[in-house]
């Protein structure tokens, strides 16, 4: 009898295993304050056994009265409901000042070169064969069979005397690289494919010419751009240049690019950048295939692109006569 009544006892007042205090959320943390266990994913808090035993409560336990501050004055009772640990105090960053865009027209600075020994390794193979070619001097006057034009923009080759009576199909003109946008400067007919730019047909019609004449010739170059969080990177595919020759001059706002490639080529860009650069942070790395020009950007954010649109001209205005007869815009 004695071993029922234990029985029946102990099912009562210990049946409830529960936490006498409260939640507590604190820096992700999760438990409660009656015991020194903490998590920080919420099911696992609710699993967290309970740490005493008693019996079942069919009511709700009371919450614990939060103490009415009357007034400012009692500081007392503000520090007790002040939580016991240090705090810190984390400041945001202060806003970035944008910086006035200088003048295009300060001086030009000449950006430092970094030639790569895969260049330098080239370059000495293009000097060897110019040598061992220097005792053929005389037949280079000749003009050999798939010889291409010299001229801009066409397309014909050497297949013996008779090409000297076709007709050329050129470009007397330059080419532009602008805004995205490639054309010649004689026909001015844009176009955002390079290749598409390479097969337009000559606006000028003329004779071959086999051989290329004294000086450098203008020929279009294909580059490219892209940026990281520090710097815009212009990529210029210009095989074997001439480091010696080449030259990348920039100020703030604008750079100035000339580059001399594969012995006898020449490309030239002028960019009016997008945003401001640092030029004392940026160089030019010269390797065999390309040519990077890394740019410092002066300030930390994203370009829209790389050259900045020429400014939009305005839209035709009222004009009225002052009394005096003078126009004024409005």
């Amino acid at each position: 009898m004695g071993g029922v009544w234990h029985y029946k006892y102990v099912a009562k007042n210990y049946a409830c295993t529960f936490h006498p205090g409260v939640p507590v959320f604190h820096d992700a943390l999760k438990g409660w304050s009656c015991c020194k266990r903490r998590t920080t994913d919420f099911s696992d808090f609710l699993s967290i056994a309970g740490c005493t035993k008693g019996s079942h409560n069919k009511e709700k336990p009371p919450e614990p009265v939060k103490p009415d501050v009357k007034s400012s004055g009692e500081k007392k009772e503000l520090e007790d409901l002040k939580p016991r640990f240090d705090e810190y105090i984390i400041q945001a960053p202060k806003p970035v000042e944008f910086i006035q865009r200088p003048s295009a027209d300060e001086p030009l600075v000449e950006l430092q070169q970094k030639v790569s020994p895969s260049l330098r390794q080239a370059l000495e193979k293009l000097k060897l064969a110019e040598t061992n070619q220097s005792s053929d001097k005389e037949e280079e006057n000749e003009v050999k069979i798939g010889t291409p034009c010299k001229n801009g923009g066409c397309s014909g080759t050497y297949s013996g005397p008779k090409s000297d009576e076709e007709t050329c199909s050129y470009h007397p003109g330059v080419p532009i690289f602008h805004e995205g946008m490639k054309y010649w400067s004689c026909c001015r007919r844009k176009t955002s494919d390079f290749n598409t730019f390479l097969s337009q047909e000559g606006c000028s019609k003329g004779t071959h010419m086999w051989k290329n004449a004294e000086g450098k010739k203008v020929v279009p170059c294909r580059f490219d751009w892209h940026q990281t969080g520090s710097q815009v990177i212009i990529s210029i595919y210009a095989k074997n240049s001439n480091p010696e020759l080449c030259s990348v001059r920039a100020n703030s706002t604008t750079v100035c690019m000339r580059v001399i490639f594969e012995g006898e080529k020449e490309f030239e860009q002028k960019i009016s950048l997008w945003g401001v650069i640092d030029v004392s942070k940026c160089i030019v790395n010269m390797m065999a295939a390309k040519i990077e020009i890394a740019m410092k950007k002066a300030e930390p954010m994203s370009w829209a692109r790389l050259d900045l649109p020429p400014p939009q001209p305005l839209s035709t205005t009222d004009k009225k006569e002052t009394e005096d007869g003078e126009k004024v815009s409005v």
